[in-house]
């Protein structure tokens, strides 16, 4: 939120605006994409501080752009992330996207707020006071997201309200557990009432009908889990806002392109969840949302809208997302509306240059001996066998966090269950990190193609236990205990020995390396799985979903299997 203007500051403004004094910043001769009718029309643009004071007239500044063969477009707004899944801090985080186009991101910390609780939020809240970007923090609303796992850390409504009013704070981030909603659970029905005056958002996969309504009418305003195109007819005919999701493992715009049209923009924005920096790296942010709705045949007028002021109205970020007096100074210059080629940025009214980075003060991090768990052995993974051999098994969907709940034949030998390797079948744990005597659940998973060896990591959405996926016991031993001596993050191992690995030793899930270590670490890994057979785009986040009880429909956690469609343990 802007502080008031001083009277001199507005005289100032209205001097510049009027071209009867030179402005701050003025970017000549470009392109301005009219997103009230789709026009490109040339002319100048004015900046004054941090907001633009004219457009489409000739202006003369203190300091000027030439931005001859240059599209001026809205900065672009990220409507739903967690920056922790870029595996970097916020201020990593920042620096990665910011050069792309996003200068504005709505983030939900709870993957740190579940592992460390309020010194996790406060951090975030420290880092989003001296970013780049305008980095605003959702209040997390479901810390832990059930009561089938085990957490770091509980929020409940009287540890959210002192943030409350925070002035980077919009409010309550996805709300995750939906049966607590419909069942009207007292912890739950607290958090929805003390934020019923502000913005409450969603996360309903697959909901409809009357329980929809319900959870819409008790104050959630949009959904970013809507991976079908009836699904979000339903919604948005229901007053839910869509926030089309494309990130490196829940890839929905496919499913959802169709929406993207004139009549529908305005009631959706676009968001990337959880994005690597490796996808970023290789494909792009934001700017690759629009490229590829685009590219799938949305007109640039309706996915510019979705990116921009859709998202700013859809917030209550007014002061945003058109390139038009009075508005915000976040303007991102293009070489071309289709490719999105971005040539450089504007935020805040300056250019972004590598300087501004390291202008900013550093925040000190957190979290990091987060990590507990005492060193396991190929013993902790024996899973004993009672009974038929018929089991439940974890059926994965590529591109999809849904998952199918199989029933299959798993084999036993020596009286324990194994997995099947040439089916595919593979053993998959989850084992409680948050203190040395930690509980593990123990399963089997369908889908990863690997062939040997096991990869393991810290990131188990939400709760952020250690997820581990392997052939064989031995392997799945080596990649644990490689994680708990990082203090957190990504490990592969063939034959008891760590092939490849990166340590996210802030709060286990977060590296405190620049974000091109980490994109060279995230290849590495790539490269180490592929090696051992997986024909996956991204499995070690496809892992770390598997521990998300609140997505259908056959989840694990520490606690065990999950059929979520029931919200309960299976036996």
């Amino acid at each position: 939120m802007r502080a008031p203007l001083s009277v001199s500051r507005l005289a100032d403004i209205i001097d510049q605006a009027r071209g009867k004094a030179p402005a701050d910043l003025v970017i000549k001769s470009v392109g301005i994409f009219d997103l009230t009718s789709g026009d490109v029309t040339v002319g100048d643009i004015a900046i004054a501080g941090d907001r633009i004071v004219g457009t489409h007239e000739t202006y003369q500044g203190a300091t000027e752009i030439d931005g001859r063969g240059l599209v001026a477009v809205p900065g672009f707004i990220d409507s739903h992330v967690h920056c922790e899944s870029s595996l970097v801090p916020p201020l990593e985080f920042d620096r990665c996207v910011v050069p792309r186009g996003t200068t504005t991101a709505i983030c939900d910390p709870h993957e740190i707020c579940n592992v460390l609780g309020v010194p996790g939020l406060e951090f975030f809240l420290e880092c989003a006071a001296v970013t780049v970007m305008d980095l605003r923090v959702q209040l997390s609303s479901c810390v832990p997201s059930t009561h089938l796992e085990t957490s770091g850390a509980r929020l409940e409504a009287d540890d959210l309200l002192p943030f409350k009013h925070h002035p980077k704070v919009l409010g309550l981030a996805e709300f995750m557990n939906v049966p607590g909603v419909l069942a009207k659970d007292p912890a739950v029905l607290a958090k929805l009432a003390a934020f019923s005056d502000v913005q409450i958002d969603g996360h309903s996969p697959l909901l409809s009908s009357y329980d929809l309504n319900a959870y819409i009418a008790a104050g959630v305003r949009n959904c970013h889990e809507t991976t079908s195109a009836g699904e979000a007819r339903e919604k948005l005919a229901k007053g839910m806002q869509i926030l089309v999701r494309e990130g490196t493992v829940s890839k929905d715009l496919a499913a959802l392109a169709e929406l993207i049209t004139t009549e529908r923009a305005p009631f959706l924005a676009l968001c990337t969840d959880d994005r690597n920096p490796l996808d970023i790296a290789e494909e792009g942010h934001l700017d690759h949302l629009i490229r590829s709705a685009i590219a799938r045949g949305v007109r640039p007028l309706d996915a510019y809208r979705a990116a921009t002021w859709s998202a700013a109205r859809h917030f209550g970020l007014f002061d945003r997302g058109l390139v038009a007096p009075g508005q915000r100074a976040d303007i991102v210059l293009l070489e071309d509306l289709v490719t999105v080629k971005v040539q450089s940025v504007i935020c805040g009214g300056a250019p972004v240059t590598p300087d501004r980075f390291k202008a900013r003060p550093g925040v000190p991090l957190v979290g990091l001996d987060s990590v507990k768990l005492r060193p396991v052995t190929a013993g902790t993974f024996r899973m004993p066998a009672a009974g038929r051999s018929e089991m439940p098994v974890i059926g994965i969907r590529p591109g999809q966090i849904l998952t199918d709940r199989l029933s299959l034949e798993v084999p036993i030998r020596a009286g324990a269950f194994e997995g099947d390797i040439e089916r595919d079948i593979l053993k998959v744990a989850v084992l409680g990190r948050h203190s040395d005597h930690g509980s593990i659940g123990h399963g089997f998973v369908k889908g990863f193609g690997i062939e040997r060896g096991a990869i393991a990591s810290s990131i188990g959405h939400d709760s952020h236990n250690i997820c581990v996926i392997g052939c064989n016991d031995a392997d799945m031993a080596a990649a644990v205990n490689r994680l708990i001596a990082m203090r957190g993050g990504l490990a592969a191992a063939i034959e008891g020995q760590v092939t490849a690995e990166l340590a996210l030793p802030i709060a286990g899930l977060m590296s405190d390396r620049p974000f091109e270590e980490v994109e060279q670490g995230l290849r590495r890994l790539r490269d180490a799985v592929k090696a051992m057979g997986t024909t996956l785009h991204e499995p070690f986040l496809q892992m770390a979903f598997l521990a998300l009880p609140v997505i259908p429909h056959l989840k694990i956690t520490d606690k065990g299997l999950v059929d979520v469609d029931r919200f309960e343990l299976v036996a």
